[in-house]
């Protein structure tokens, strides 16, 4: 091969490469969220002078990369939980990294696109772009919004608070905005792209003037009405979840936190998901938490599995809230179940997986967005990978809830990054929604956050664990609960209308 081609075939797909690495250092646990603000430019860069087949495939390689880097820990999960040889589980692993790496592939090529209409300016519409194609990984096929780039954002709060304008989705707008500037002013000549950076430069000033505002007033810390919660962390490996043996000896686990949370002033007490071995409305067992409850005077909000006897029988991932006489008064049913964890989708194609078909079984999901009763006031629930979900979670608290909880088992992903992602995710919700949020997990991150996504008290992985604090029933909703991921949208409508235009 000529010197030449192979240096112009090389540099564009090393450029790609390197961003889907910045993009995974851009999350916990390895990384900084500062990288994510630069992470697209060596993309951008390269898919400026690219054939719009050659940016598909530098999208491909970004995105494979990026996704193979953050959500390693897949494979492991499926050999030691899902009984699945080695080599079928790094198949599957390549087939849904390379999934998720088409809506970063899809990104480049509308990029390339726009880029030969409108020249070098076709850069400033990678906000919409890329806005457009995580809308799609929050619902094409169910959805597995893992990991949006406005998440990256999280720890530094100044900027996450813009979230409870307009969401999750709205600050990965700003930061692939400051991402598109940079590459337009490298590439670009002139006093032209010195518009760009002024316009996203005067809007970012704005978003960080606006969270240092928010943060100081903090006025939803004295709002509302204040209640003592506290999340319990049984620390039960995986392991031993469903060993028969150590059923009596987890159930006691928790009765004792429960107990130790009442005598630490907590009124509603919650415990993760899948916490009972059985299904609580139909063992007897549960009468001892259900007279715990009364003996404590306490709320109890705990996972547990569910099933409904019929015509079909059908399993479900729920939470029960258990009432101080120590009857039900509130049931809530899994809506998004985990690809691989607790259905198996495209069993025909991915024939090669039937180990884990067995393995996982089949939970059916539940059909509305429920919001708990607790005393004259709501609380929701968020099961497991839900809580990634900004659509779902807005609904609960349309339906009233005052209070968001999450409960979870992260057991399955041992010492990875996954517990760290899952629980900076979980924090964009209390910020996005302005309600206090408790999360409960069954080896950690336990954790309470307030309605800026500050940290009031969390547990370290692999403990037991009893978190006891106050936190506040509250009733406002932020713009963000109001227009709902309307920015985004309109970033979907910005895209359509770029790339009809060019069709005509």
């Amino acid at each position: 091969m000529d010197y030449t081609l192979g240096t112009a075939f090389v540099r564009p797909f090393s450029l790609a490469a390197f961003t889907g690495l910045l993009l995974t250092l851009s999350f916990p646990s390895v990384g900084h969220p500062l990288f994510a603000w630069v992470a697209l430019v060596p993309l951008l860069t390269a898919v400026c002078s690219a054939t719009s087949i050659n940016a598909f495939w530098l999208g491909l390689v970004a995105g494979v990369v990026h996704f193979a880097g953050t959500i390693y820990w897949i494979p492991t999960v499926m050999v030691d939980f899902g009984g699945l040889p080695v080599v079928a589980a790094w198949l599957v692993h390549l087939v849904f990294v390379s999934f998720l790496g088409l809506f970063i592939a899809g990104f480049a090529i509308s990029i390339a696109v726009l880029v030969k209409q409108f020249g070098r300016a076709g850069l400033m519409f990678a906000p919409a772009v890329w806005v457009t194609m995580e809308l799609g990984r929050i619902y094409l096929f169910t959805g597995f919004p893992w990991l949006l780039l406005g998440y990256s954002q999280v720890p530094f709060l100044v900027i996450a608070q813009a979230a409870s304008i307009v969401g999750v989705l709205g600050i990965s707008i700003l930061v692939v905005a400051v991402n598109a500037t940079v590459s337009y002013s490298w590439v670009e000549r002139g006093n032209v792209r010195s518009l760009p950076a002024m316009v996203t430069g005067s809007v970012f000033v704005l978003v960080v003037a606006f969270g240092v505002w928010r943060l100081e007033r903090s006025v939803l810390l004295n709002k509302g009405t204040s209640l003592t919660v506290a999340a319990v962390q049984g620390n039960v490996s995986q392991d031993d979840k469903w060993n028969r043996t150590r059923r009596d000896t987890i159930l006691t686990t928790y009765l004792k936190q429960t107990r130790d949370a009442a005598g630490a002033g907590a009124e509603l007490i919650v415990w993760p998901e899948a916490a009972t071995q059985f299904p609580l409305a139909h063992d007897e067992r549960s009468e001892m938490i259900r007279s715990t409850a009364r003996a404590t005077n306490t709320h109890l909000l705990i996972g547990t599995t569910e099933i409904q006897t019929g015509e079909q029988t059908r399993y479900y991932n729920a939470a029960h809230m258990i009432g101080p006489s120590g009857a039900t008064t509130g049931v809530y049913r899994k809506q998004h179940l985990v690809p691989f964890g607790e259905y198996v989708p495209l069993q025909d194609a991915l024939f090669f997986v039937s180990p884990l078909v067995e393995a996982v079984g089949s939970f059916s999901a539940g059909r509305s967005a429920q919001a708990l009763p607790f005393q004259d006031d709501w609380v929701s629930t968020a099961i497991c990978y839900e809580i990634i979900y900004p659509g779902l979670v807005r609904e609960l608290v349309l339906a009233g809830a005052d209070l968001l909880t999450t409960i979870t088992n992260d057991a399955w992903f041992g010492l990875t990054a996954a517990p760290h992602q899952h629980f900076q995710m979980a924090r964009m919700r209390a910020i996005e929604q302005g309600r206090y949020l408790v999360r409960s997990a069954n080896t950690g991150i336990s954790g309470i956050v307030d309605p800026y996504g500050r940290i009031i008290d969390r547990s370290a992985l692999f403990e037991e664990a009893v978190l006891v604090s106050e936190v506040r029933l509250l009733t406002d909703i932020t713009f963000y609960g109001r227009i709902g991921d309307m920015p985004a949208y309109l970033g979907l409508f910005v895209t359509v209308l770029a790339l009809g235009w060019r069709r005509r």
